[in-house]
């Protein structure tokens, strides 16, 4: 038992734990700042652009009284939007991240350029020699 807790520990003090941990949290808090935006802003220009339908309230009721069954596709369509538009920032998030990143390797590899190999004997070189101190042989600019 005491071996479990001493491997519980290590795990939970592991930096992708945490990283997942403030994702999830972050998660949470930008759902809320989506719903809230599909349904405080989307929703009703939605309505505006339909005539004044409250897509929320949106349903059928099959059967009669308190009891009946009741299909709210309205909240459905709400939901879905919300899910599009979850995908669409995220996409645009993830593309960003990737150019920043595709950028930073970019200016990474320009930087590290100091060598270049010898056409002839296919050894590393200076970047700037003009003669292979290896082979001797003559070098193009």
């Amino acid at each position: 038992m005491k071996n479990f807790w001493k491997e519980f520990k290590e795990f939970i003090s592991r930096g992708s734990v945490m990283d997942m941990a403030v994702g999830i949290i972050i998660g949470g808090a930008f759902t809320a700042i989506v719903n809230s935006l599909v349904n405080d802003i989307v929703m009703p220009i939605l309505s505006l652009l339909t005539g004044g339908y409250d897509f929320t309230k949106l349903s059928v009721t099959f059967g009669e009284g308190e009891e009946a069954a009741v299909f709210n596709y309205g909240l459905f369509i709400s939901a879905v939007i919300n899910f599009l538009l979850i995908a669409l920032v995220i996409f645009c998030i993830i593309k960003s991240i990737n150019k920043m990143k595709d950028k930073f390797d970019r200016d990474k590899k320009e930087e590290a350029a100091t060598t270049k190999v010898c056409p002839f004997c296919k050894s590393e070189i200076d970047i700037e020699a003009t003669r292979c101190p290896h082979c001797t042989s003559q070098l193009d600019k």
